[in-house]
């Protein structure tokens, strides 16, 4: 049976659970098994043509040939970098002409592609991590918020899925929870409490379809929600990352010149940028590589309720029993 919420609504899918987009972990085999399982699995296009070696539009007719059901896309809005973000405004003409609807921003002000999605009948959700960014969002016309809590991994927000709830409830639009959901019962508690629907990253990396190492998957399963610690080192703000040998070596604090500079308007975004240009070169080779190559592996609090890698389906399953 299918569960129906604004989320369900507005992407058409079945169960009302996203893959979240990841570098360098969305590989297309794992986005179209999140979709045909009947959830949403999420194009991260970077890691479509960096990482796996898509030409952009190649790719999504090779994602498309694996499944005739909804995906969506990730926009990371990076505007004072024209080069990057005409690229990405190139993306989306063609994941718009190729049949893409659903479209989650993060990072810079939405309202410079929501008026061209929606004018092409697309769905725009902005990742918020709390209420000042949330106002933004909606005032640049979006139709919904992921809710990114402390829980989550990447670039984790600061407040509890409760706290974000309960602060962004009142905008009208429908919120999905992102961080800290592993297991069936924790979305259906979200749900019940007034989320339309959970956004899981770390569990779908520990699936059959998600191409990383071995060891990134026994990563997972070894680490409880104690061994996620925040490192500045990756993007130049806080990224939850699974502790190791690489973290511990390199620290998670920025240097104090790295600290004035991130701080400063006119230097802040070039630094950002060279953190994640390394970090791009990087994390590609822990996910493929594994312990031969030590480095970070991104991951949330929710591998204290990871124990085995199963099938992507599977999990949508489990979901959608639970929250029928």
């Amino acid at each position: 049976m299918k569960k129906i919420t604004k989320l369900t609504e507005h992407t058409g899918i079945e169960v009302p659970v996203i893959c979240g987009p990841m570098f360098p972990c969305s590989n297309p085999e794992l986005v179209a098994a999140v979709s045909e399982a009947g959830g949403l699995g999420m194009i991260q296009p970077m890691s479509l043509t960096s990482v796996h070696g898509h030409e952009f539009r190649a790719g999504l007719k090779y994602i498309k040939s694996l499944t005739s059901k909804p995906v969506g896309m990730n926009i990371l809005l990076e505007h004072a970098f024209k080069k990057y973000q005409h690229r990405m405004d190139q993306w989306i003409d063609i994941a718009l002409e190729e049949g893409v609807q659903f479209f989650l921003t993060a990072l810079g002000h939405p309202r410079a592609v929501t008026d061209r999605i929606h004018q092409a009948g697309g769905i725009v959700y902005h990742d918020v991590v709390g209420r000042g960014f949330a106002i933004k969002a909606v005032d640049a016309g979006v139709d919904g918020l992921v809710c990114v809590n402390s829980n989550a991994g990447g670039h984790a927000g600061r407040k509890s899925a409760e706290q974000l709830l309960e602060e962004l409830s009142d905008l009208g639009l429908p919120l999905v929870c992102a961080g800290g959901i592993s297991k069936p019962a924790e979305a259906k508690k979200m749900i019940d409490a007034g989320y339309c629907g959970v956004q899981m990253g770390t569990r779908f990396i520990a699936t059959n379809e998600c191409t990383v190492h071995p060891d990134y998957h026994q990563a997972i399963i070894n680490a409880s929600a104690d061994d996620i610690v925040l490192t500045e080192k990756i993007s130049g703000v806080p990224v939850a990352v699974i502790n190791n040998e690489t973290v511990q070596r390199m620290g998670t604090k920025a240097t104090g010149l790295e600290k004035k500079l991130l701080r400063h308007p006119r230097t802040k975004k070039w630094m950002r940028m060279f953190y994640t240009t390394q970090s791009m070169r990087r994390l590609p080779n822990a996910s493929k590589k594994g312990g031969s190559y030590q480095d970070f592996y991104v991951g949330g609090k929710s591998v204290g309720g990871i124990d085995e890698v199963i099938s992507a389906g599977e999990i949508i399953r489990q979901f959608a029993e639970e929250l029928k």
